[in-house]
């Protein structure tokens, strides 16, 4: 399987060099010249797979030669060791955790399959290789892990300051060995712009052999379509066939992995995109204009993305049919205060303690059903473990969270950040000054 640039069909690359640049230099995302339609039996009996098989059948299928079976099995088991069960709330209702990764965020999918695939392809005597990842949240903490102590790549990591929770800061900046954090007085979408300026710098690139751990990686988008037939999987066995996932969405690329896979083969009926405040894709869906704006701070940080990067790849997948795209794809949009409102419902009716994103969520496939009912199984995503955001939680709510292996051990290390400005002078020097 090849790979084009969103912005030229023409342009063709293999998967190793697609993983390794990210961002083509026309500045549009890698996608894989075609959608590979899964085996119909496949799908009709996919709960007798496990969740790894189901994953190696989705990745070989769209990278094909690009890894042999054998090797790709391998990184799969390594970067697929935890589960992403779905939890019933009520017979139509359901839960799909993300969060049991070494992060305890979605991210860790994406993130663990992309260090290894990258490890794979990494020779000794190559160049080091500059792992660039800017960050609303979750993102970096899955990237830190991910490739900590990961011989030949250093990270740099972009976050904006005082817009990430505690967890989530302590995640970025108290790793050291091969992991930098940059602590970036603006926004995430000033972090973004800042790591896609870098991509795009032709004198940096001839000094640092530069990539990207963001979600415009097409090697980060490939491991999240898995959870989606893995869901589906846990659905089949319980008798249901039917579904619609609600998604909490910032940068959109755990959505676009959805909508990946439906155009793969997976039966989902609808899909459903939850937003804060930051509603340019809502705006969109109700107008046709896309008209990007300032990201703005909510409770749900990871989500705070004014211009999502991956909206370029849904619109690709759908060959920018509007009305297509809009038929398959509703998007609700909620306060700090709504959201609250969500969390607090979620404890009182189901005792769930939810995340702000997952609240979202929550709320999103409460008015979609609302406003379609029907006999169909509802999955909204949880997207990370409620521990990270402490802040966001009512406090009688929060005692009742139970602390993952290893979340304790976070507090107390020294923090190793440096400041930033939004500068890309500075940045660049950043980068040449200490390689």
């Amino acid at each position: 399987m090849q790979f084009y640039s969103t912005n030229n069909k023409d342009l063709r690359v293999s998967f190793q060099e697609a993983v390794f640049n990210s961002l083509p230099q026309d500045k549009g995302l890698y996608m894989p010249e075609s959608i590979p339609q899964l085996d119909p039996y496949f799908i009709k009996n996919i709960q007798q797979y496990s969740f790894q098989e189901i994953a190696f059948q989705i990745a070989n299928a769209i990278i094909g030669k690009g890894i042999p079976a054998d090797d790709l099995k391998k990184i799969i088991n390594e970067a697929i060791n935890f589960d992403a069960p779905l939890v019933f709330l009520n017979s139509e209702t359901a839960v799909l955790e993300l969060f049991h990764g070494p992060s305890y965020a979605f991210k860790d999918f994406g993130a663990r399959f992309m260090s290894r695939v990258m490890g794979y392809f990494s020779n000794k005597g190559d160049q080091l290789l500059d792992v660039l990842v800017a960050t609303s949240g979750d993102t970096g903490g899955a990237v830190a892990l991910g490739f900590l102590g990961v011989e030949g790549t250093r990270v740099t990591i972009l976050y904006p300051k005082g817009k990430v929770s505690k967890v989530q800061e302590d995640q970025l900046t108290t790793n050291g060995q091969n992991i930098r954090a940059l602590e970036v007085d603006g926004t995430f979408d000033d972090c973004q712009a800042l790591v896609k300026q870098a991509f795009n710098d032709p004198e940096l690139n001839q000094k640092l052999r530069l990539t990207s751990a963001n979600s415009i990686n097409i090697a980060r988008l490939i491991p999240q379509t898995f959870y989606y037939f893995w869901a589906y999987a846990q659905l089949k066995s319980q008798g249901l066939n039917e579904v619609v996932f609600t998604v909490p969405s910032g940068n959109f690329g755990n959505i676009g992995a959805g909508l990946l896979a439906y155009k793969m083969g997976l039966p989902v009926s609808h899909f459903v995109a939850g937003t804060n405040v930051n509603d340019t894709v809502p705006r969109f869906l109700n107008s046709g204009a896309y008209e990007p704006k300032a990201s703005i701070q909510t409770l749900a940080n990871a989500m705070d993305v004014g211009n999502p990067s991956n909206w370029v790849r849904i619109q690709d997948l759908f060959e920018n049919n509007f009305e297509e795209l809009k038929g398959m794809v509703s998007s609700y949009t909620y306060t700090d205060e709504e959201t609250k409102v969500g969390m607090d419902e979620l404890f009182n009716k189901y005792k769930y303690v939810a995340c702000p994103h997952t609240a979202i969520a929550y709320l999103a496939s409460e008015a979609y059903r609302k406003e379609y009912p029907g006999e169909y199984a509802s999955v909204f995503l949880s997207t990370a473990h409620p521990c990270k955001f402490p802040e966001a939680i009512d406090s009688d709510v929060y005692k009742q969270v139970k602390l993952p292996v290893g979340a304790e051990n976070l507090h107390g290390k020294p923090k190793l950040a440096e400041d930033l400005e939004v500068d890309y002078a500075a940045f660049k020097d950043y980068l040449i000054r200490n390689n």
